[in-house]
């Protein structure tokens, strides 16, 4: 049986077509920036067979993207492995390809992680292509919110004390959605962060007692590097919620300098009544008052007006 290279020189000896199409293939394949960086690096070690041998290799190559950002998401991806970026390396006396990872795939790869172990991992289709060029800045505190979370990404350092953002507001006026344009600026730096819908998420944590599941769900919620609690302040109130669930996260998570946002229907004041005040009707004021102390600590304030988007 003949290689390819006896195939190949045959066809370029017997048809001119073929011989300029291939030409062609070869001096765009060579001319390419990426290749001729990648041929000059390793020059010592690249013979011009070795070259001829590769170029079905450096055309595969050459077609794919380099650069995670020119994809929008992970399903637009247009590489042959979808969320894996090229590499050339030398293998086995040839040019060949490896396929590693991009920024979009280790991030999805964590979502599904962490929402095959936490079901109110809370990520709707619109959060996840949340963006802060798109968000609109015509009602009032949206300025405000936008500007200290562009600061937030801006000056994000692992270990470095950060405070997130507590935004409060009526409904649909785009609390959530500023929490998903900020997990996916933070996931450009390779950045995890975990949005929770905090009324299931409570509810989960009930179940996973049985199960034995909820120590290692808790401390998921602990330990992610950016926690963004949406809704708080609409699940069902208890002592148990409070002081053993959402107190020792915040504790933690202060203890660690890890940054925690908020979103919510109610102001401090009001979430300092809702905590206040248990299923039983119970009023423990100085439990209450020892939370919000740990929420005052690690967010700032922003209250976001305007009309319901939903509706």
């Amino acid at each position: 049986m003949r290689s390819i290279k006896d195939s190949l020189q045959g066809l370029l000896k017997s048809d001119s077509n073929f011989r300029e199409r291939y030409e062609g293939i070869r001096k765009e394949i060579l001319s390419n920036p990426k290749v001729e960086a990648f041929l000059v690096e390793h020059q010592e070690n690249i013979s011009q067979d070795m070259i001829e041998r590769s170029l079905m290799k450096l055309y595969e190559f050459i077609g794919q993207s380099t650069n995670c950002n020119e994809c929008q998401s992970l399903e637009e991806c247009k590489n042959i492995l979808k969320g894996y970026e090229p590499h050339l390396v030398i293998k086995d006396k040839m040019i060949d390809i490896q396929y590693n990872k991009c920024i979009k795939k280790e991030m999805h790869d964590e979502r599904r992680k962490l929402q095959n172990l936490i079901q109110s991992v809370y990520i709707p289709k619109d959060v996840l292509q949340a963006t802060m060029k798109d968000f609109a800045l015509d009602d009032g505190g949206r300025l405000e919110a936008i500007n200290l979370a562009l600061e937030f990404v801006a000056g994000y350092e692992e270990g470095k004390m950060q405070k997130g953002l507590y935004l409060y507001g009526p409904f649909g006026v785009g609390k959530t959605y500023i929490l998903g344009a900020i997990a996916n600026e933070l996931a450009k730096r390779h950045v995890s962060s975990m949005i929770v819908y905090v009324p299931e998420f409570f509810r989960e944590l009930k179940g996973s007692i049985q199960n034995n599941t909820l120590d290692e769900k808790l401390d998921a919620v602990k330990k992610v590097p950016v926690l963004m609690l949406d809704d708080i302040g609409a699940e069902s109130m208890s002592s148990w919620v409070r002081d053993d669930i959402l107190s020792p996260i915040l504790q933690y998570r202060m203890q660690e300098n890890l940054p925690t946002f908020f979103t919510s229907n109610f102001n401090f004041e009001e979430l300092t009544h809702h905590f206040t005040y248990s299923q039983r009707g119970e009023a423990e004021q100085m439990k209450a008052r020892r939370i919000m102390e740990r929420i005052k600590y690690v967010t700032t304030p922003v209250e976001l007006k305007g009309k319901n988007r939903r509706s």
